[in-house]
């Protein structure tokens, strides 16, 4: 079997048994039931991830930033140069992005995974070169890509995945980069979710107007090309890309394989989850949602997984930025099960006896 098929059958749904044993354990801690909201949806969350009760702490943690192109880039959906792709991939490795602040503070590890960027990159420290293409064709013209590469950048993520889990990581963290790729986002929520551009493409890096509407027309004339059929994930990625929302599709299936909660950022790791749903729903079960972007499409996306996002800043960066700034909830939620006392250890009494 390929990597594909390997995590595939490797991915099984969340232990039901662990959920029930930590929604019971929650409600004998010495507090009142329900008192930590969502932070108590999320323990029990990690309980079924680990499947085990209480959850071991999701430590260490590493955010794996999958960077390439997009062909579509060419259509004038967004003002920045397709360059900027290469420029910031040096900039995560020489530490000046927003991502390694974020990843120093919470004691996260920065993995930069070159999937697809058109400039050729020499070898780096914190690089790993896993280029599949040096980007995507223009999706209005064709496909993005043929269906091997498609299905060679979501097996580049598994192995990342797997690589990560491997070193000791407990925890992985989505991140990306790549110039015009909140286009390809919006066109796969669009495919998985059924939305109209109109209402799934957003302004991404801050684009005007005019950039907005021939962004958002840009969606609609690929779709229309394309047709795609949400039930072939591999299909949709071909017609759409990119290359990192493959890679992250792979994550996403890697960290489901190896029972390691996988904490979403923004809209194009919403994308990416929609990709790996289609291909395994019981993935969802292993997905966190970091935060809700400022994206449109981040919104629908997170209605359609039924995921509760921990925060709610109004960020659009990507990188992993928002999901990093969830991390310490995530860890929290772990860290309470495993530490605050029962009523009747403790020696409290119980109002609900």
């Amino acid at each position: 079997m390929g990597a594909l098929e390997v995590a595939l059958a490797a991915v099984r749904p969340v232990d039901a048994a662990a959920r029930a044993a930590a929604a019971e354990r929650l409600d004998r801690m010495t507090k009142p039931r329900g008192a930590l909201g969502q932070v108590e949806a999320l323990a029990v969350d990690l309980a079924g991830i680990a499947g085990a009760c209480p959850p071991p702490v999701p430590e260490p943690a590493a955010v794996a930033v999958f960077a390439a192109d997009h062909g579509v880039h060419a259509r004038g959906v967004t003002p920045w140069p397709q360059e900027v792709t290469a420029q910031m991939v040096a900039n995560f490795l020489a530490g000046g992005a927003v991502v390694n602040a974020f990843a120093r503070r919470v004691g996260a590890g920065v993995h930069v995974v070159d999937v697809g960027v058109a400039a050729p990159l020499d070898p780096a420290d914190g690089l790993l070169l896993r280029r599949v293409a040096p980007g995507t064709a223009d999706m209005t013209a064709g496909p993005a890509l043929d269906r091997d590469r498609a299905l060679a950048a979501v097996e580049v993520g598994i192995a990342v995945a797997g690589e990560l889990a491997a070193a000791g990581n407990r925890c992985l963290v989505t991140g990306d980069m790549g110039i015009a790729n909140t286009t390809a986002a919006a066109a796969l929520v669009c495919a998985f979710t059924g939305a109209d551009p109109a209402a799934a493409t957003g302004r991404g890096t801050g684009v005007d107007d005019a950039t907005l509407a021939r962004k958002t027309a840009v969606v609609a004339q690929a779709l229309a090309l394309h047709r795609p059929d949400p039930a072939d994930p591999l299909g949709v990625l071909s017609a759409f890309g990119g290359l990192e929302h493959a890679a992250l599709a792979g994550l996403v299936l890697g960290g489901a394989a190896h029972r390691l909660p996988v904490l979403l950022d923004g809209v194009n790791a919403g994308a990416a989850a929609l990709v790996a749903a289609a291909f395994a729903p019981a993935a969802v079960g292993y997905c966190v949602a970091g935060h809700r972007s400022a994206e449109p499409g981040h919104r629908l996306t997170l209605a359609h997984l039924g995921l509760v996002p921990l925060l709610d800043l109004g960020l659009r960066l990507g990188e992993g930025t928002g999901a990093l700034l969830a991390l310490p909830v995530l860890q929290a939620a772990a860290q309470a099960m495993q530490d605050v006392a029962t009523f009747d250890a403790a020696g409290v009494v119980d109002k609900n006896g």
